[in-house]
């Protein structure tokens, strides 16, 4: 019996043996592996004692070995199988999952078998799993959507699932929204319309469907575990971890689950155990890179910075052209490259073989250590050649952005909210920081939390998902019914948003603090929806000189958002809309926005905290002054420097570039000449 490449069986032109007799002992140890796998083990073995080298007895050894927890030899087996059935794809699929199970690198194997394969649906699956562990989140978007391909044998469905694949978004809904009005019910196509919703970032649409489907089938694990994505982007923390306990309660080992755990539980804030999820994973996969890249950044974020430097270079030393992990270092602040690890990044930035996103990491990271250097000049452009390609990526619409602050000039005027008065949540808890990214606001939080009343939280995003929500969820501000639509708003409406948001919230709080803090910079965008929702909240406008300011904005790749600092004229026009609607708010809302300008903090450390903690109505205490010796978590890019006593050496730094930087100042225009005053508008 000799079969071809795409049978994807084994040959067994090599063995004679009596064929009756081996296919009842091979069909009952199939059946063994089900219910008694040391059996079937033991059963495959006997095969194999009168067929030495048998394809499929060997395949279920190997497979015996491996569920039975023999890894060791599951793989020894499942090797030789590969060698002598090379074109196998159930043998590279199986040493795929031996490999998983012995927490080494397994991609390539599941790639082959796939490859030889193309209609395995849980290679695709695994395969799937492995490449969202790595980070690949666009392979595995594709592994996925081949997945679904793969386990849809209605041919109804075949189109949709080709269209997907191939990434038709649009031509996908069509069919699949057609045959959903036929057929309901239909979990597969409801998974993948679900799919379509995810990448077209509308999560909420994903999480009603995936919520669907299982509530149709319950034990569609792959679905649950969509599900699961989809409530995390959504913010949904708790929902996310319970349906990941689930999972997990199904699969303890795995290592998918479990990071995905642990990604959700840095995002509340609870780190130590997510940095113990991290380490036991890492303790069973010692090879998986992306997952020692996210411990470093756990370990960073709860001040363990040594420890942080430790796993970002495990995770160089597994793949050398990460270029987000050197990024990573570089975004330690304090840490310092020496000249033999600038060479190597100069060598990787030359491969042809690096994505444009590693390009621009390592964009960023040479000019970081460059800059440190003292080389500025060449420390500049690349800095410039890193938001040139990420700009490419991100897009971004500074009209569009004009246009929104303009809309919230008109709207929320003194009138408005006077006839609004008495609306919203009583709460007091919330203390707003806003601004710009890179303006001192992590500074101004740490001292706020190192008061014995006011915990520090993070960056939230609550305020501005309520925000895209009441707008319609476009992603094109000129589209939304925001801010336009808080004027429809009741006061019982206003009051429901902001119970929601303290509600939301109260998952970031781990103490019994009655006041913490929302740090989300952006949300000075939103002004008009806080004193809506939470008039006695504090909000505090965090604000540094524009040129220090925007250049250290122009510096930093961020993870996710702020897409106007990857241009000097975006990054300064966009100052500009907001030393504008700022200005608006100080003549709208007199007294309800406090101002806290970075150098007067530097130069007058005590007076200016002492005005900050009045304006909160906080007693002072001497902890707030000493605010470096605070442990707590920080999240942002300050989070070393926040650790170390106030310094003047951040505040002209920005001078070094000043002969490339004339760009940024026209941008600016009179507000550069009027800070830190605002000039008329």
């Amino acid at each position: 019996m000799r079969t071809g490449r795409s049978c994807g069986k084994p040959n067994l032109s090599a063995t004679a043996e009596p064929v009756g007799t081996i296919e009842v002992a091979l069909a009952h140890a199939t059946r063994l592996m089900q219910s008694d796998p040391k059996l079937a083990a033991e059963q495959a073995s006997e095969i194999l004692k009168v067929v030495p080298g048998h394809p499929v007895a060997s395949l279920l050894l190997g497979s015996a070995r491996r569920v039975t927890g023999e890894t060791d030899a599951a793989l020894q087996i499942l090797e030789q199988l590969t060698r002598t059935q090379p074109n196998w794809a159930a043998a590279h699929y199986e040493l795929g999952l031996a490999l998983i199970s012995t927490g080494r690198p397994a991609i390539a194997a599941l790639r082959r078998a796939v490859t030889l394969k193309p209609d395995l649906p849980d290679a695709w699956r695994t395969l799937g799993d492995r490449l969202t562990i790595e980070g690949d989140l666009k392979g595995a978007d594709d592994a996925y959507a081949q997945h679904i391909k793969a386990s849809t044998k209605d041919p109804r469905l075949m189109n949709a699932a080709l269209a997907l694949c191939e990434n038709h978004i649009g031509q996908a809904e069509l069919l699949l929204r057609e045959h959903l009005k036929k057929f309901p019910t239909d979990v597969a196509a409801i998974r993948m319309f679900a799919e379509v919703a995810g990448r077209l970032g509308r999560y909420k649409d994903a999480e009603n469907l995936l919520a669907r489907c299982l509530e149709l089938a319950p034990g569609f694990n792959a679905a649950r575990y969509n599900y699961a994505m989809a409530l995390y982007r959504l913010n949904k923390n708790i929902a996310a971890l319970q349906q990941i306990d689930i999972l997990t309660a199904s699969e303890p080992r795995n290592s998918g689950y479990r990071n995905l755990k642990a990604v959700v539980l840095a995002n509340i804030g609870d780190y130590q155990e997510s940095l113990e999820i991290y380490a036991d994973v890492l303790a069973k996969h010692p090879d998986q890179a992306r997952i020692w890249m996210s411990y470093g950044h756990a370990l960073a974020t709860a001040s363990r910075q040594q420890d942080s430097i430790a796993a970002y270079r495990r995770c160089i030393a597994l793949v050398p052209t990460l270029g987000e992990a050197w990024y990573s270092l570089a975004n330690l602040k304090t840490f310092r490259f020496d000249e033999a690890e600038v060479q190597t990044m100069r060598t990787h930035l030359t491969s042809g073989d690096i994505t444009n996103e590693d390009r621009a990491h390592f964009h960023f990271a040479i000019g970081k250590a460059l800059e440190d250097s003292g080389s500025y000049a060449e420390s500049f452009e690349h800095y410039a050649q890193g938001n040139k390609l990420r700009r490419a990526v991100v897009g971004y619409d500074p009209e569009a952005t004009t246009g929104l602050m303009r809309r919230n000039k008109q709207l929320l005027t003194q009138e408005f909210f006077a006839v609004r008065e008495g609306f919203g949540a009583p709460a007091p808890d919330p203390i707003f920081i806003v601004g710009l990214p890179r303006a001192g606001s992590t500074l101004v939080e740490q001292i706020l939390a190192s008061h014995s009343l006011v915990e520090g939280t993070m960056e939230l995003p609550d305020i501005m998902a309520m925000a895209a929500e009441l707008g319609g969820k476009t992603d094109r501000p000129q589209d939304s019914a925001y801010p336009e639509v808080l004027a429809t708003l009741s006061a019982d409406q206003c009051r429901a948003l902001g119970e929601r948001y303290i509600e939301q919230t109260r998952i970031q709080r781990k103490t019994n603090k009655p006041f913490f803090i929302d740090k989300m910079p952006n949300n000075f965008q939103h002004i008009g929806l806080i004193r809506l929702a939470l008039p006695n909240a504090r909000i505090i406008d965090a604000r540094r000189h524009p040129m220090a300011c925007c250049f250290s904005g122009f510096k930093q790749y961020f993870a996710r958002g702020q897409r106007f600092t990857y241009g000097l004229e975006d990054i300064g026009r966009y100052y500009r809309d907001y030393v504008e609607l700022m200005a608006h708010f100080d003549a709208v809302v007199r007294g309800k926005i406090h101002r806290v300008i970075y150098e007067n903090m530097v130069d007058d450390t005590e007076g200016e905290v002492r005005r900050l903690l009045a304006f909160c109505g906080l007693p002072f205490e001497p902890a707030t002054l000493s605010f470096y010796a605070n442990e707590r978590a920080v999240r942002t890019a300050s989070a070393q420097q926040v650790r170390q006593p106030i310094f003047r050496e951040g505040i002209d730094q920005w001078h070094h570039y000043e002969p490339w930087l004339q760009p940024l100042r026209d941008a600016l225009g009179a507000v550069l000449s009027a800070y830190p005053d605002a000039p008329q508008f």
